[in-house]
C-alpha cells in the first residue's frame, strides 16, 4: 500500500473519585458533578497511516479497526472507530488508516475504557495528519458521541460538569497505592441512572470539600469524601460491590468506593503490602475477574 508511518498512544482508565448527580433533563442525560482522575492501568492503540490518498465512497472503507478482545465490537459500533470515523469526516480526510487496540482496561466497568480508546483516536488522527485541531476542538467533537470522551481528550485530573462536558482541571491526587477489583457482572448504565432516587433524601458528596482537599495534598480528606451516589442502586442489586468494599477496608484501604455506575470497585492505599493482602484477599473470595494494583496518572 506505499510509504507508511506509525504511531502508538495509550488509553488511560479513569475513576470518578466522587460523583454526585444534581437533575436531569428532558433528553434523559443526567447532570453531574463529579471529580474524575487517570490511573495507570491503560489499553495500547497502534495506528498505521498510508501515504496515499483514495477516493472512496463512505469513509468506513479507509478505516481498518481490530482488537485483541473477543469481548468489544470491531466494527463501527466501537467508540475507537466512531472517533476515528467523525475525525475523516470533519476533516475530509482520504489517507487509509489501520487501528490496533490492545486491551487491558476491564469491558464494562465504569473506568471509560471505550471513551479513553476514542481519545486516543482523536488525538492520533490529529497528530498524523498534522491537523493542529486544538484541544478544546477535539473535546467538543468527542462529546457528540461519549460524555466521557472530553476528559479522556484533556488528560487531566478535572472536576466533571454539565452531563460531563463541562471541565476545569485541578490538582491531581498524590501518589498511592491504587486496588482496582472489576466483580463477574455487567451494569447497565441506562438502569443505574433510571432507578436512582431523585427525590429521596440523597446524601450529596463533599465535591468542592474534595477539590480542596487535593489542592492541599490531603489524602486523607479526599477519601473521607468518597461518596458515590449511584452506589445507592448498584449494591442493592449486587453484594459482591459491598463485600469487595469492605474487603479492602478490613485490608486497611484509607477509603474504597465503586467508580462510574460500576461495577468496578478502588481503594487507595498509603503502602504496597497492604493493597497486596486486599488483593490476595479479594482473589480467594472469587469475587472479582479483573483484579489490578496501579498508580494515579498525574497530569
Amino acid at each position: 500500500m506505499g510509504d507508511s508511518i506509525t504511531l502508538e498512544k495509550k488509553a488511560y482508565a479513569k475513576l470518578n473519585l466522587c460523583l454526585d448527580v444534581i437533575g436531569e433533563r428532558d433528553d434523559g442525560y443526567h447532570f453531574v458533578r463529579m471529580i474524575m482522575q487517570n490511573i495507570d492501568l491503560h489499553d495500547t492503540l497502534y495506528f498505521t497511516l498510508y501515504d496515499e490518498e483514495k477516493e472512496v465512497a463512505d469513509v468506513k472503507e479507509l478505516i481498518t479497526f481490530s482488537t485483541d478482545s473477543g469481548r468489544i465490537p470491531s466494527d463501527e459500533k466501537n467508540l475507537a472507530f466512531k472517533a476515528a470515523k467523525l475525525m475523516y469526516e470533519t476533516y475530509g480526510l482520504k489517507k487509509p488508516i489501520d487501528i490496533k487496540l490492545e486491551k487491558k482496561i476491564p469491558v464494562e466497568a465504569g473506568m471509560a475504557g471505550g471513551s479513553s480508546d476514542a481519545a486516543a483516536v482523536f488525538h492520533a488522527v490529529n497528530e498524523l495528519f498534522e491537523l493542529n485541531v486544538p484541544v478544546e476542538k477535539l473535546m467538543e467533537l468527542g462529546v457528540t458521541i461519549g460524555s466521557d470522551i472530553p476528559f479522556c481528550i484533556l488528560g487531566k485530573t478535572a472536576l466533571s460538569e454539565g452531563i460531563g462536558e463541562k471541565l476545569t482541571p485541578i490538582t491531581p491526587l498524590d501518589d498511592c497505592y491504587i486496588l482496582v477489583a472489576k466483580p463477574p457482572l455487567s451494569l447497565n448504565t441506562k438502569y443505574i441512572y433510571t432507578n436512582l432516587n431523585h427525590d429521596g433524601d440523597m446524601d450529596h458528596p463533599d465535591v468542592d470539600g474534595m477539590v480542596e482537599a487535593m489542592k492541599n495534598h490531603d489524602i486523607k480528606g479526599v477519601t473521607r469524601r468518597f461518596a458515590n451516589v449511584l452506589e445507592s442502586v448498584s449494591v442493592k442489586e449486587y453484594r459482591e460491590i459491598e463485600a469487595i468494599k469492605a474487603t479492602m477496608v478490613i485490608c486497611h484501604s484509607l477509603g474504597a468506593l465503586m467508580t462510574g455506575s460500576g461495577p468496578t470497585v478502588f481503594g487507595i492505599f498509603e503502602n504496597e503490602e497492604h493493597a497486596k493482602q486486599a488483593y490476595a484477599s479479594i482473589e480467594k473470595q472469587g469475587i472479582a475477574e479483573n483484579i489490578y494494583i496501579t498508580r494515579p496518572v498525574s497530569n
